[in-house]
């Protein structure tokens, strides 16, 4: 499978995972397909930090990340670290912690990214981190 495969892979799932996150669905219940069900907008960040065996960086990183739900044009936020699962080819579990964040629109996300929430986020917590890597999705119609 080539890179591009898994990026696919990967964004596909994020958005999946992005909508029952903002809905509130649980992940027993069926997915709703209507459009009202999924945000139009999912900014969808992975985060590797220099210190990746370091509790106290991966917690500042956590802190500094729950900051963002203050952000006006932040619909819905999901924070988490890789998940214990089978470790398969297409699995990507090498990040630190990851973000998802929910917005009604392009305007929304581009506001967030000039908020003062945001750039002071970006201020306390850059030394963390070694590499970020940014998924921006935007909902098609099912």
């Amino acid at each position: 499978m080539t890179d591009h495969s898994r990026r696919n892979i990967l964004v596909a799932a994020s958005a999946l995972a992005a909508g029952m996150a903002a809905t509130g669905a649980r992940a027993a219940a069926p997915m709703s397909t209507s459009k009202a069900s999924f945000p139009p907008v999912v900014h969808h960040v992975f985060f590797w930090l220099k210190n990746p065996d370091s509790k106290e960086d991966l917690a500042k990183l956590l802190a500094g990340l729950r900051t963002l739900a203050g952000v006006d044009t932040v619909r819905g936020i999901h924070i988490g670290v890789p998940a214990d699962t089978e470790q398969r080819g297409v699995v990507d579990g090498s990040y630190s912690a990851s973000e998802i964040l929910f917005f009604d629109d392009v305007a929304g996300q581009n506001a967030y990214q000039v908020h003062p929430i945001h750039k002071q986020f970006v201020a306390e917590c850059e030394h963390l981190w070694q590499r970020v890597v940014v998924y921006d999705v935007k909902a098609v119609a099912p």
